[in-house]
């Protein structure tokens, strides 16, 4: 936790960004088992890095509508969490089949959400956390554009008992506007802490992590 807030550093492809990222102070280490991700991590790879990681880390599993089978392979390869990017029209009964197998702590949910609609309040009963990324037709997130921030932050205080994680286009020049405008005590960051898709730039990490050290300190630190 980094003054007050968790962050989760996503597409990560290598041992070395993952290292890198979880010692510079972040609580989830993201890995994409999308296949048309740019960042995919087939789960062979992963595994291959997981076992060098430092014992206790916690990783998330970032997938898109899943199979039973998917699932499956993700939760056996030792994942922490499970963030799972959905179409908001998927029958519940494929929601609530996530949550039965690996829990409402550990089910991350991250819906492709349009602009006018809101949270369903079945995937609330269903997850503890809801990542909200930005809304873009072609995909399931990772534009690397912001979302509405005060959108988020009606959710935010309006579910007060769920975790809700800010993603969607953060990167060092804007981290400290969107925590004071959303509200947000949790941050997903990925394309905007990257050189190339999938290959992190530790200096644009550091100074991310620095904004949101300056903005946690009060507004007369924010430039």
């Amino acid at each position: 936790m980094i003054d007050g807030i968790r962050l989760k550093v996503c597409g990560l492809t290598s041992l070395v960004d993952a290292d890198f990222a979880d010692q510079s102070g972040a609580d989830y280490l993201g890995f994409i088992l999308y296949p048309k991700s740019p960042r995919f991590v087939p789960l062979s790879q992963y595994t291959g890095m997981a076992k060098r990681l430092p014992e206790g880390r916690r990783t998330v599993a970032v997938m898109v509508e899943p199979t039973s089978d998917e699932l499956e392979a993700a939760v056996q390869a030792g994942f922490s969490f499970f963030q799972i990017h959905f179409r908001p029209e998927l029958p519940e009964d494929r929601l609530a089949e996530w949550s039965r197998r690996v829990g409402p702590d550990q089910l991350w949910l991250a819906p492709r959400l349009p602009l006018a609609q809101d949270v369903s309040p079945v995937w609330l009963a269903l997850a503890r956390t809801v990542l909200l990324d930005t809304f873009h037709t072609e995909g399931f997130g990772g534009s690397g554009r912001t979302g509405d921030w005060g959108k988020f932050d009606r959710h935010r205080q309006g579910h007060p008992g769920h975790h809700w994680v800010l993603a969607g286009g953060l990167n060092p020049e804007n981290i400290g506007e969107a925590l004071l405008r959303s509200g947000a005590r949790w941050v997903d960051v990925n394309s905007g802490v990257e050189v190339s898709p999938g290959i992190k730039d530790p200096a644009r990490l550091r100074s991310l992590i620095d904004g949101i050290r300056r903005t946690a300190a009060g507004p007369e630190s924010v430039s």
